[in-house]
């Protein structure tokens, strides 16, 4: 099955179809659900075979796993907005007595502050969270395997740790923290604890015959934080149109953009992955992909996002193994971006100038380095090498003739103008570089100054 809420072009809809068609046949998936979206709208949804007989769609939920970290990540991330504590704050400040309380709130976030990558045995995946009643349960010995900060290693605990600290912030439950600040505010209405039909059921297939096993859907007790959460297609695409602009009645654009900013350093032969704060980051196709991939027995699921083109897509699948749901949803973000590209939005002139800092627009010089200075709204602006490679940055208007880098080599640094006594522009200095008018200006401030006897030939 499969339909069009917006008009996408029919050879894209039969790419889609075929490429969802293909992971569940070749994945051996009892069922496979897909939704894309695209600047915020759900465009497409499709699906294969059926879920207690009947096809699933966009509303069908099926478990997600690990990507249940991102949703407990964005309640870290509304704590430290409110004040309520600073990222790099020890755990131990605010959730004490846990054993690994030197590590820090982003370390936990970013799966760098070297805890186990599993709880203690039994399988907490397939056995009741009542096992575990006390975060000493979910911890064991797995903690101090590698030195915090240092190194990513992935820790399902890690999450368990996060989600007790919102609750000791809130006084209130995970579960309830998660409905009041992100389910309800973002119209997530079948994202859930627990399975609420139609979902579909949990199966492990066996890897050498064409005959399928139920998993059981156990309550993760306090390691829910990590992997409980139940959703749909149609919900995480809502999900990922936050991810990509954030909102205010959750988490603005800029925390978001934070979370969606690498944290750690890449692992050696992973440099086309990393993570940031609840978000994996992957370099695919030459594309940048932030979401998040999860697992857990009997279901699979992927969801990325690109914030350039504006597409995101998901891939559910109930099956403990077999489909590759997170590469599935990569390259359905790739077939509706590269088959039609995002239009760009107009060209339109600005509607007011200020000419002072018209003025100081055209080339600059950084020694014989070229780079243009280009205004744009709300009196930002543009530094970009004219020739070759280079360092370029945006920059916004903070103050008077100064502005903060938002990206690029210069992301923090400030850009400010410095004026002569008679108060025309000398230079430009950002972050103690010297940008002049002409390349070594004699007027000007230049580091070490410049040889009286100016530019001169040279005979070998």
């Amino acid at each position: 099955m499969t339909s069009s809420l917006e008009e996408l072009l029919p050879s894209t809809r039969r790419a889609l179809l075929h490429r969802i068609a293909v992971a569940q046949s070749e994945g051996r998936a009892p069922s496979f659900a897909a939704a894309v979206q695209r600047d915020g709208q759900l465009v497409w949804t499709g699906s294969r075979t059926s879920v207690d007989g009947h096809a699933p769609d966009a509303d069908t939920q099926y478990r997600i796993g690990s990507v249940t970290k991102t949703f407990t990540a964005v309640l870290v991330m509304r704590l430290r907005d409110e004040g309520l504590l600073d990222l790099d704050d020890a755990l131990e400040k605010h959730l004490p007595g846990t054993g690994a309380g030197e590590v820090t709130v982003a370390q936990l976030l970013s799966h760098s502050a070297g805890l186990g990558a599993e709880a203690p045995a039994p399988w907490w995946e397939r056995t009741p969270g009542s096992t575990r009643p006390e975060l000493s349960d979910v911890l064991g010995d797995g903690t101090g395997m590698h030195p915090a900060g240092r190194r990513h290693h992935y820790s399902n605990p890690g999450y368990t740790l996060l989600g007790s600290l919102v609750e000791a912030a809130r006084g209130v439950s995970w579960k309830e923290a998660l409905r009041r600040e992100i389910l309800e505010p973002l119209g997530l209405s079948r994202t859930t604890t627990q399975p609420q039909a139609p979902h579909a059921a949990g199966w492990a297939v066996h890897p050498w015959a064409d005959v399928m096993l139920p998993e059981p859907a156990e309550d993760l007790g306090l390691m829910a934080p990590a992997g409980q959460l139940w959703s749909t297609a149609a919900d995480l695409c809502r999900f990922a149109a936050f991810l990509a602009t954030g909102n205010d009645l959750v988490l603005g654009a800029e925390s978001v953009r934070e979370m969606r900013t690498p944290s750690v350093p890449a692992e050696t032969g992973e440099w086309n992955g990393n993570y940031g704060l609840g978000l994996q980051i992957l370099r695919s196709q030459g594309r940048n992909l932030v979401g998040h991939s999860g697992s857990l027995p009997g279901f699979l699921a992927g969801l990325w996002v690109s914030v350039e083109d504006g597409v995101a897509a998901v891939a559910l699948a109930n099956a403990t193994s077999g489909p590759l749901t997170a590469t599935v949803a990569a390259d359905l973000v790739h077939i509706v971006a590269d088959a039609e590209p995002r239009i760009p939005e107009p060209w339109r002139p600005l509607p007011e100038v200020d000419q002072e800092l018209l003025a100081l627009t055209g080339p600059w010089y950084w020694g014989t380095y070229t780079y243009g200075l280009r205004l744009v709204a709300e009196g930002g602006l543009e530094l970009e090498p004219l020739r070759g490679g280079g360092r370029r940055s945006r920059f916004r208007a903070h103050g008077k003739e100064t502005w903060i880098g938002l990206d690029g080599y210069y992301a923090g640094e400030t850009l400010r103008v410095v004026r002569r006594d008679d108060g025309s522009v000398s230079h430009l200095d950002l972050g103690s570089f010297v940008f002049t008018r002409e390349p070594y200006e004699p007027r000007d401030a230049v580091p070490g100054g410049v040889d009286p006897a100016g530019w001169q030939g040279f005979r070998f």
